[in-house]
């Protein structure tokens, strides 16, 4: 194997980390169309193949004699190990491959061009090809949010098209100005109104913070969570503001005496693991800096070369020691989730089980437990970027076997008719509260008709990440 690459990988810290959004209306894109050959593709057709070789997980399923007269996207989705086989849940369905690597740097850090929406997508009713979108949240301070857009509203229209099978997938990403028409539910049915609202997307870079709250039922201290995206501090700081946040909560959890905890997880789709080790941390019950949070599994050559340099350890990441770990008062840890809630949050789940009983309230999550670099070329010349797949990993008790995902221990789905996120009604929050408590009373009835669910856009956002290594870090 590569000896420069073995000397840089030994060296590096780990974390878990998430791609960028993807316009592609499935969690698997399809292969790009293969475009005319170029001579300025061959150095990057090179390069590609030279990384790939070198740490690709599967490295020894890339083809013998690969054709690098395709142009660089199509020569890259060429090499991943049965990409198209959607049969084996094994496959490579996460290494992808970008342009412009500042651009996808950026997203790591979750700074990209949005409107601050994330929404989930329904027929309109069964059988229909209409369309509608139920916004799930707004990001605070986005373009979405000073339009006056929020949670549960139901958007039927964009630029004056009713929304389709066939359209919506377009037209709920790629426009530069949104006109929203938005509808109501009346006695059970969704009617258009004349309303419409109107945002222009912009570079925006989210806190994935977005809300912390306790309850007090009895002798129940509830701390609540709602964290979107495992990101240590805005795109370009040297600051880690959003992990400081996570442990300014944690240490107001531990002085008020917080001893059951509820982590929404159902729209984050990963993270760097920097911030997962952080959170699992001031979590974790009886766990100390001895104890595995994960281990990584490279390629046969990697692995071979670690231990033959007698360096297997530097494969372990281990829990971290936080004064503001609470699990010394909690039993269990209640996770909420959904078909977005992957990568670095399912490794929170996969990581914890071996200490504490973890109980997903939700849906299935998306499952991944392989990881990815963050390639780019160190010369500057060639300025795309690539995430190949390059490890997989696995908990204190040798578990990795979610790759179809966690089935949540107490199944659940949004209705249509939402409640504000912290709201003791709310169907997911009351669900876990109800658990915490005893008391079933507290489950209210599901709003609104039961429509058939299409996808969201954050299982796109969880269909682009993984977990991924860089040449200064490891993510997931």
């Amino acid at each position: 194997m590569n000896l420069r690459f073995f000397a840089w990988i030994v060296a590096v810290g780990v974390v878990f980390g998430m791609t960028g959004c993807t316009k592609d209306t499935t969690i698997t894109p399809e292969a790009p169309v293969t475009g005319p050959p170029s001579k300025a593709d061959q150095p990057v057709n090179n390069w590609i193949l030279e990384n790939m070789r070198d740490v690709y997980y599967w490295a020894d399923k890339i083809p013998a004699n690969p054709d690098s007269t395709l142009d660089p996207e199509s020569f890259f989705y060429s090499l991943l190990y049965d990409y198209n086989n959607k049969a084996n849940p094994e496959r490579d369905r996460f290494s992808w491959i970008q342009e412009n690597v500042d651009e996808l740097k950026s997203s790591l850090s979750g700074e990209e061009k949005t409107t601050g929406l994330e929404v989930k997508y329904y027929l309109r009713s069964q059988g229909s090809t209409d369309v509608i979108m139920q916004v799930l949240y707004v990001l605070p301070g986005s373009p979405a949010a000073k339009a006056g857009l929020k949670r549960g509203d139901i958007i039927t229209s964009v630029n004056g098209q009713k929304l389709t099978t066939g359209n919506y997938a377009s037209l709920s990403t790629e426009p530069t100005t949104f006109n929203y028409g938005l509808a109501t539910v009346e006695s059970g049915k969704i009617v258009d109104t004349q309303l419409v609202k109107t945002t222009t997307a912009a570079v925006f870079q989210q806190n994935p913070v977005l809300l912390d709250s306790i309850y007090t039922i009895g002798s129940k201290k509830i701390g609540y969570l709602v964290y979107n995206q495992f990101i240590p501090g805005p795109n370009g700081s040297a600051t880690p503001v959003y992990d400081q946040k996570l442990e300014q909560i944690f240490s107001k959890f531990k002085a008020q005496g917080v001893n059951e905890l509820v982590l929404d997880l159902r729209y984050n789709p990963g993270g760097y693991v920097s911030s997962s080790v952080k959170l699992a941390s001031m979590i974790g019950k009886g766990i100390n800096t001895t104890k595995t949070y994960y281990r990584m599994e490279y390629n046969k050559n990697i692995m071979a070369a670690f231990n033959r340099a007698g360096q297997s350890d530097r494969l372990i990441t281990r829990f971290d020691s936080k004064p503001q770990s609470i699990g010394a008062n909690l039993l269990r840890l209640y996770v909420l989730t959904s078909g977005g809630t992957a990568s670095a949050s399912e490794l929170i789940i996969n990581g914890l089980r071996p200490f504490m009983p973890v109980i997903t309230i939700g849906e299935t999550t998306y499952g991944k437990n392989v990881g990815s670099e963050t390639i780019e070329d160190e010369t500057g010349k060639i300025k795309w970027g690539m995430q190949p797949i390059v490890f997989k990993s696995f908990n204190a008790l040798n578990q990795s076997d979610y790759s179809t995902g966690f089935v949540p221990t107490i199944e659940k789905a949004e209705p249509l008719q939402i409640k504000p996120l912290g709201d003791v009604e709310e169907t997911y929050l009351a669900t876990a509260l109800a658990q915490i408590t005893g008391n079933s009373a507290r489950l209210s009835a599901e709003r609104g008709p039961k429509l058939p669910t299409i996808g969201s856009s954050v299982e796109r956002r969880a269909g682009g990440s993984n977990m991924f290594v860089e040449r200064s870090k490891i993510n997931l």
